[in-house]
């Protein structure tokens, strides 16, 4: 069968590269993809992942098996309905249920109301009840701009008056536009984070190994936050009983809360974590796979990925096996200057000699050569025995190579080490 994947990062390289993997599958489309993607079983097509009519009809003329989201836009504008509306098979929540993650304030009201556990909030759609508000909260306190923000629109103020210009920076200076429309006012929750993911099937839930990934920009956990600089999985301080009751407590609830208010989730189910001193809570949920998890959680699937995703659409029960042991690893190259302003064209080096899995994400073709044209560069994924060995061996890797002008985090993973 032929697939095709929507998107253009190193998610959907990873993605695309499991589905090549399969022996079910013939060739993998990627639309729009990435040059760096490109080889004799993956091609990238030039279309928007928003352009709904001509990926469907991309679709149709390729006889397409089926068609897998990666991003949260198109799922928040509606493609799994329109491609539902024309006949076509696409794996992904439809738009109401993608309000999981495309609406703070709806995630949040659903936590509650199945008594989810998670922090508690207010929401607020005017500045001055804002302002009202953070003047008796304790802090730190957590800002979310309600709707999607590319990863960019969650703060932590330390005090009133960096709350308070938070605020009407969203608020009164639509910085997020339709997006900060309302803001989510939460309490701050201490404690150590990871990203459970799971096949979710109305309510029918079939977890992942879980992740670690890292948000801040620079060594320690320093500087602002960013898309993610690397992730690893397992996380080996995360004990396999608060994973049981996570899944319990909260995965599970969600499927059969989402069924029950008549928006049942159909795909890939995010549960952004914190194990805290009562058990773990939901900080946010996305409703598609994670970058950078993706790129160390799909290498430890033992099971055909193509033929996953072929049952769950077809209504059968998935066979997902998944590795015991071991470790991946995943470090992101960034272009200097990001998440900021930074500078794209820059020629990459032949990454071809690399002792691991190059994902490509920011990155374009010119006059043969491939350049950087992103903030995410690349990744490199490594795996081995222990975490120690896979620091090791992908720092070691990375040292072998000339990134001028780009840069990466040399202790991802840190956490995880005693």
């Amino acid at each position: 069968m032929k697939i095709l994947v929507i998107g253009s990062g190193g998610r959907e390289h990873a993605l695309a590269d499991a589905f090549s993997q399969s022996t079910q599958v013939e060739h993998v489309y990627c639309a729009p993809g990435n040059a760096g993607m490109d080889n004799a079983t993956i091609t990238s097509i030039a279309i928007a992942e928003t352009a709904f009519e001509q990926l469907a009809d991309f679709a149709e003329q390729h006889q397409i098996a089926w068609t897998f989201v990666g991003p949260e836009l198109p799922l928040s504008l509606g493609i799994v309905d329109y491609f539902q509306e024309r006949g076509l098979k696409i794996y992904g929540p439809d738009k109401a249920a993608a309000q999981l993650e495309s609406s703070k304030d709806f995630a949040k009201q659903l936590m509650v109301k199945y008594g989810i556990p998670t922090a508690a909030y207010q929401t607020f759609e005017n500045l001055p009840d804002a302002l009202a508000y953070i003047r008796n909260q304790p802090y730190p306190l957590v800002i979310k701009a309600d709707g999607l923000a590319a990863g960019k629109g969650v703060f932590i103020v330390a005090d009133e008056q960096e709350a308070a210009h938070v605020l009407t920076d969203i608020l009164a200076d639509n910085r997020f536009g339709a997006s900060g429309a309302k803001v989510v006012i939460e309490e701050f929750l201490e404690g150590e984070e990871f990203s459970l993911l799971s096949f979710v099937s109305g309510t029918d839930v079939y977890p992942m190994v879980i992740a670690q990934d890292h948000k801040r920009a620079y060594d320690g956990d320093k500087g602002p936050n960013t898309g993610g600089m690397g992730a690893y999985s397992p996380v080996p301080h995360i004990p396999d009983s608060v994973v049981e009751e996570a899944v319990r407590t909260i995965v599970q609830p969600t499927a059969e809360a989402m069924t029950s208010e008549n928006t049942p989730f159909n795909g890939i189910l995010y549960a952004g974590l914190i194990l805290t001193d009562v058990g773990p809570k939901v900080i946010e949920f996305n409703v598609r796979f994670g970058d950078p998890e993706t790129q160390v959680v799909l290498p430890r699937l033992k099971s055909d990925l193509a033929a996953v995703i072929n049952d769950l659409l077809n209504g059968k029960k998935p066979q997902i096996d998944w590795q015991q042991n071991g470790v991946s690893l995943g470090v992101v190259v960034a272009a200097e200057g990001y998440p900021g302003s930074y500078k794209k064209g820059m020629r990459l080096p032949d990454l071809s000699k690399v002792d691991g899995k190059i994902y490509y994400s920011g990155v374009s073709r010119i006059d043969g050569r491939l350049v950087s044209n992103g903030g995410r560069v690349f990744l490199l994924e490594v795996n081995g025995k222990t975490l120690p060995e896979v620091q090791e061996k992908v720092y070691t890797e990375l040292s072998k190579i000339n990134l001028e002008g780009l840069f990466f985090r040399k202790d991802i993973g840190f956490r995880g080490i005693d």
